[in-house]
């Protein structure tokens, strides 16, 4: 059975999707009716822009999901997947690629979403931080031991937890996971604290644009981050997607309920390929990146 996933924030590049704008006038017209939307031209970001304008949150996520849907647009009638699951961000172009959300309410969910997580970082400082090589259960447990907002943000695969909370708790968790024979403690790149209880103001406002938001029956079961299980009821997907903002990525665990239900070829659909190496750590499985098709 072929699973389809998609990439979440940090897989953007400079240049990405310039392909498809080329070469593609379904792709094109996707992209300026995006312009049109977001009411900038974020092809200009992707295409031309610099690192840090990519690094925006505002830019990032929306480019992400641009890339991801469009990408699987142009696979045409070559796009039938059995499941599909994202990873964060993914999930929304997961629904959009499965037919529950339509591109535009996706795009104008995934711009509001990113607005309302850069202005909870705002709030207060916040930062995030990949733990290798320790067990989960051990780094749940120095992570309930400190006293600052410090949580489990990611589980990315086996050995591979990315922890979320305040600046001062993230410090004093790095060291004592390292202290406690994490092989590495390496702090990321980002805004804030993203899928930790600091985003709740975000997941509040959050809360009333998904709600207001039609979403149909998918194709095909979506396995959700917040719970890791197939999904299929518009309710509940709808409650999974506002609960992801302060939930955990349950991404190990999605993974592995795929597989349970069959899933044997996990096809990644979006810039990189960070999800495919995810997988392969989890499962004996065949992975694959998706190649564009052309379709006029």
């Amino acid at each position: 059975m072929k699973a389809y996933v998609f990439p979440g924030q940090g897989a953007q590049f400079v240049g990405m999707g310039k392909d498809l704008y080329d070469n593609s006038s379904m792709a094109k017209e996707m992209f300026e009716k995006a312009n049109e939307i977001l009411g900038f031209r974020i092809t200009d970001l992707m295409f031309s822009g610099t690192d840090e304008d990519l690094r925006q949150t505002k830019v990032t996520q929306p480019a992400i999901f641009l890339h991801s849907v469009i990408l699987a647009a142009t696979l045409g009638n070559d796009f039938k997947p059995d499941m599909v699951a994202g990873h964060s961000l993914g999930e929304f172009s997961a629904l959009v690629a499965s037919k529950a959300l339509s591109f535009e309410d996706g795009l104008r969910l995934v711009s509001a979403r990113a607005q309302a997580m850069q202005k909870a970082c705002e709030k207060e400082p916040s930062t995030m931080a990949a733990i290798l090589g320790l067990d989960d259960a051990r780094v749940e447990e120095i992570c309930k031991s400190i006293e600052d907002v410090v949580v489990p943000a990611n589980y990315n695969s086996p050995g591979q937890l990315v922890i979320s909370g305040s600046v001062r708790g993230i410090d004093i968790a790095c060291q004592q996971l390292k202290a406690a024979g994490a092989r590495r403690a390496l702090p990321l790149k980002v805004g804030g604290a993203f899928h930790s209880p600091l985003m709740e103001p975000a997941r509040v406002e959050l809360a009333e644009a998904i709600n207001a938001t039609e979403i149909k029956t998918p194709i095909c079961p979506i396995y959700q981050n917040a719970t890791a299980l197939r999904v299929t009821d518009p309710a509940q997907i709808k409650q999974n997607l506002i609960d992801q903002l302060t939930a955990p990525v349950l991404w190990t665990q999605m993974v592995q309920h795929m597989i349970a239900d069959g899933a044997d070829n996990f096809v990644e659909v979006g810039p990189g390929n960070v999800l495919q190496g995810l997988i392969l750590k989890i499962g004996q499985v065949e992975t694959t990146h998706a190649s564009s098709h052309i379709v006029e």
